[in-house]
């Protein structure tokens, strides 16, 4: 089979395409996926620098979400079987024509789902969805900001605040991706290059300050996100793509009875499986009524996945990017 490698640690120029990988075995509780598409995130750049909290051995294909066909099963696997349309999560390997996930990160494709699409939603809505409502505790008619929102989790925290019923203000740069937010569902924008963050989420809150602040940036956003939330707000950290990893000072928490909430999507999937599945089950029925539209700004076959990476590095990407691969085994729905 074919597979994108990471022989040795470094940028992308380090990964080459092997053809003639062995093709992997499930174990007792894993699935082996034949597959169709596989989504690209900014994790798989740090994985394969060394710099990323799952170190692998060398060789390893990266990606870590992936659509396609269920290829095996092993021996304790119920539920599903070979022929079925799945997503999955997985712990690294989805960039090669078959990987194996644990069957508790599988899951069945609604007939609304294409594999394209599938391939964006599981890390940016499940990583949204759990800091909103398994850690943040969002509520309808609270008012929600969400900084980076025109990344993919960024544009999926957007969508599910406003599936919630929150008011939602997004932070963005540029013309064009302030009105890609808004497109999405924002009900007002913050340009941060331009503005001053902190100073306009007061003037769009009346003063108040934002109920809950979801934030993957971190550094200068973040210390002015805490001089802007709400008396008894939530500020759920998702990550540090601003470069430098925030000190908080636990005197602002105490004198406005603030919470700040670490949020790691995949130590959910490790330790609370049960919560993941009810997540999906919401965010399925949420694509099928039209509320989640993955946004994929870029598409590439596994030939071309060393410009995917190079776009990730140098942050030229919206939403999502999503690798694509001919794949011949076929799925149906799941019965």
């Amino acid at each position: 089979m074919r597979a994108l490698l990471c022989q040795e640690y470094g940028g992308p120029e380090c990964l080459v395409l092997s053809e003639n990988r062995q093709l992997p075995r499930p174990g007792d509780d894993e699935i082996r996926v034949a597959v169709h598409a596989a989504g690209m995130n900014f994790s798989d750049n740090l994985i394969i620098q060394n710099r990323y909290q799952e170190k692998p051995s060398l060789p390893f294909s990266p990606g870590f979400e992936a659509a396609g066909v269920v290829d095996a099963i092993g021996k304790n696997v119920t539920g599903f079987k070979p022929g079925d349309r799945i997503l999955s999560q997985t712990i690294h390997g989805a960039f090669a024509d078959f990987v194996v996930a644990n069957k508790t990160h599988v899951f069945p494709l609604p007939d609304s789902m294409d594999f394209e699409t599938a391939a964006a939603f599981p890390i940016a809505y499940g990583s949204a969805y759990g800091a909103l409502l398994l850690m943040g505790r969002l509520q309808a008619g609270e008012t929600l900001v969400v900084h980076g929102a025109t990344g993919g989790v960024g544009l999926a925290a957007v969508e599910i605040g406003k599936a919630i019923g929150a008011r939602v203000i997004a932070t963005a740069s540029g013309e064009e991706k302030l009105a890609l937010a808004l497109a999405t569902g924002a009900d007002a924008v913050i340009d941060y290059k331009h503005e001053n963050i902190k100073e306009k989420i007061k003037q769009l809150t009346d003063g108040k300050g934002a109920d809950v602040i979801f934030d993957p940036v971190g550094g200068d956003t973040f210390d002015a996100s805490l001089r802007s939330v709400a008396w008894n707000g939530r500020i759920i950290i998702v990550g540090f793509a601003g470069g430098r990893v925030q000190r908080i000072p636990a005197n602002h928490l105490l004198v406005k009875n603030v919470s700040c909430l670490g949020f790691y999507w995949g130590s959910f999937l490790r330790h609370a499986p049960d919560k993941v599945a009810i997540a999906f089950a919401q965010l399925f029925d949420w694509h099928r009524e039209g509320k989640l539209i993955p946004h994929i700004s870029a598409r590439f076959p596994l030939e071309q996945a060393i410009e995917g990476f190079q776009m990730l590095q140098e942050r030229r990407v919206t939403g999502k990017i999503v690798l694509t691969l001919q794949n011949k085994i076929q799925g149906k729905p799941k019965s």
